[in-house]
């Protein structure tokens, strides 16, 4: 059975269809899909991500232990400021990737993917052992919400006397939002200025209204997972289980950069990541527009035109509310030369190859 969030009273009332995902019963959309998405784009919404796992590191170990778990140099982190990171097998495979926040010198924030999070505390608890380091896997603790878009600022300010002015792209400060103690986090997944708000899960529900309230002149809206997934599309990003899986490098994703070979020590996946960082990757992580109406969806075989050989799978695929025509993310076999169509339904549609990401905002 499909696991609510604090809010379900809360997405019940503002008539949202609810869906399984990850376990969780979370809001799919509230009403038009392409009005959510358009409102994030052009002013701000409003979701619910209480569904995502928060695992604190702590301990004078706890920076050492996050150098050998995950692949990125998680000690070189400021207090304050956050790092995108992937946690990979020994074989190189991506488990998930995760954002970490540096809250104090001794204190570490990891967030997970909702399908993922008690894979990764028991990871992380097995990979800090021989640290002095403790792991503790608090999501059930916590709420998060999420206000993205360009006047997300304008809105927040509204609730909250923290100096969102001076906090930078993956930063966060602990505040008052709407009276409730929060750690406000200038990150989101959907392209545009925003903020995450970590709040205890009791305060969920006034802290929702108080920004529905604050954001009602500003066009915000509240978005569900449909939108989200759209807005992440344009945007490039990954998500697990599509772009990211066991099987997949983050060489082969086009995310190499996050695995720092340059910090001292070993980590877990090292010999296999650097092995693989000298090879050219087999496939490769590709952006595709379509030509004509019909939409890539995931799984999808990605072919040549001239002669239909199989060259790739799509990983995720939409309309794009921004563009106006579908995209798609597809592994493309890096040898593969020539056009390329998506088989639909026996149907070889032609597409192009784009530059990731389809979207980039103003600055």
């Amino acid at each position: 059975m499909s696991r609510p969030t604090p809010l379900r009273e809360v997405h019940e009332s503002l008539g949202a269809t609810l869906t399984d995902f990850a376990g969780w019963l979370m809001p799919l959309r509230y009403g038009s899909e392409s009005a959510e998405h358009n409102a994030v784009r052009q002013a701000a919404g409003l979701f619910d991500l209480s569904h995502m796992g928060e695992i604190h590191v702590t301990g004078p170990g706890a920076a050492a232990a996050l150098d050998f778990a995950l692949v990125g140099h998680l000690s070189a982190l400021a207090p304050g400021r956050a790092r995108y990171t992937m946690i990979c097998a020994e074989d190189g495979g991506v488990l998930d990737d995760l954002i970490v926040y540096r809250l104090a010198p001794e204190t570490f924030m990891v967030v997970a993917n909702a399908s993922n999070y008690p894979m990764v505390a028991r990871e992380l608890t097995e990979r800090a052992a021989g640290y002095e380091a403790a792991v503790e896997d608090r999501s059930e603790t916590y709420a998060l919400i999420a206000v993205q878009g360009p006047r997300s600022a304008e809105i927040l300010a509204r609730v909250t006397d923290a100096d969102l002015a001076g906090l930078k792209y993956y930063a966060g400060l602990p505040g008052a939002v709407a009276g409730s103690d929060a750690l406000i986090a200038r990150t989101g997944y959907t392209g545009e200025d925003g903020f995450e708000l970590f709040v205890a899960a009791a305060d969920a529900v006034p802290l929702w209204r108080a920004l529905s309230e604050a954001g009602e002149p500003y066009g915000l809206r509240p978005a569900g997972l449909s939108a989200r997934d759209t807005l992440r599309l344009e945007a490039g990003m990954p998500l697990y289980g599509n772009e990211l899986t066991r099987e997949i490098t983050p060489f082969e994703a086009g995310l190499g950069r996050v695995v720092r070979f340059d910090k001292p020590g070993d980590f877990v996946g090292r010999a296999a990541l650097e092995a693989r960082a000298k090879e050219e990757p087999r496939r490769r992580l590709t952006g595709l527009a379509a030509l004509g109406r019909r939409v890539p969806r995931h799984g999808y075989p990605v072919v040549l035109r001239d002669g239909g050989e199989v060259v790739g799978e799509v990983t995720s695929g939409a309309p794009s509310q921004t563009l106006g025509r579908p995209i798609a993310m597809a592994y493309v076999d890096a040898a593969a030369t020539g056009a390329l169509a998506v088989d639909i339904r026996g149907n070889h549609e032609p597409v192009e190859i784009v530059d990731l990401p389809f979207y980039r905002r103003s600055s």
